[in-house]
């Protein structure tokens, strides 16, 4: 027969002689029986024999190529922020992927884990596999926190949660307490979680101004006569709303505003309809 040529890939051969009426073959092969022949290229002789108990012989090669060593390259592990991944493989001359994969075209994968198996093929049409795995991560979910409203001169501290380390911009330092502007302004995070992966979050800082408002200390009077604290002469320039304390604390009400009959210091409190207030002596 012909030379056969195989692939190491568990193909059996067949070998068949003719020409005669009964044929032996070395290398224990039996004829027209299939087998499996070893790697590399091996020379079979057969003997055949006539009606008349003549023989004659004949050899044939049997070449068993090597698989190629393919390699799927290295697991992957990306973030699900719309990275792209590549795969390649190596040690064939062609590559057919599953999952609509083409070699060497980028191409975005799924979340989680997914296994990518490659056929390389060589220049002698044997093939091999591989496989290799792509790990897409979550991003973590970061929150910046609530928005927060503070008066003019509070300090404030933004935290960040949700993933391992944070950094803010207009150079917040996570965790640590700073004195805003006055106005709003839109804080945003960036959390990064074990896996390097990282999302955004964004909070608010609305700082409300301070109302000032002017104070005149009343005219003296005499006992039993009582000074009237609420009266528009005492306050002016941006009232709002004012209440009376014996204390600066403004722990201690003035009970009777409107008739102050004891020498001293009071202290008047003007709040803001946005709730920031000032305290000035009288």
């Amino acid at each position: 027969g012909v030379d056969q040529i195989v692939c190491n890939d568990g193909t059996l051969v067949t070998l068949l002689g003719s020409g005669a009426v009964s044929y032996v073959w070395d290398n224990g092969v039996t004829d027209g029986v299939s087998f499996l022949p070893s790697l590399g290229t091996t020379t079979y002789t057969v003997t055949g024999t006539d009606v008349n108990n003549c023989t004659n012989t004949d050899q044939v090669d049997v070449i068993v190529n090597a698989l190629p060593t393919v390699d799927a390259g290295v697991d992957q592990t990306v973030c699900n922020d719309g990275t792209t991944v590549s795969l390649s493989g190596s040690g064939a001359l062609s590559y057919v992927w599953d999952n609509g994969v083409t070699d060497g075209v980028s191409f975005l994968p799924s979340l989680g884990t997914t296994t990518y198996n490659v056929t390389g093929t060589d220049v002698n049409n044997c093939s091999n596999t591989d496989q290799v795995n792509v790990i897409v991560n979550a991003l973590p979910i970061v929150d910046a926190g609530l928005d927060q409203i503070v008066c003019d001169g509070s300090s404030v501290v933004l935290s960040g949660a949700g993933a391992v380390s944070y950094l803010w911009d207009n150079g917040i330092i996570d965790g640590m307490s700073f004195t805003p502007g006055i106005g709003i302004l839109t804080y945003t995070v960036i959390g990064t979680d074990a896996n390097n992966c990282s999302n955004t979050d964004q909070v608010d800082v609305t700082v409300n101004p301070i109302p000032t408002f002017t104070v005149l200390d009343p005219a003296p009077v005499c006992s039993p006569l009582t000074i009237d604290l609420t009266l528009s002469r005492v306050t002016s320039n941006n009232v709002e709303t004012l209440t009376y304390f014996l204390d600066i604390d403004t722990l201690l009400n003035l009970d009777t505003p409107s008739s102050v009959n004891s020498s001293g210091t009071y202290y008047i409190k003007n709040t803001s309809s946005l709730g920031c207030s000032s305290v000035m002596p009288v």
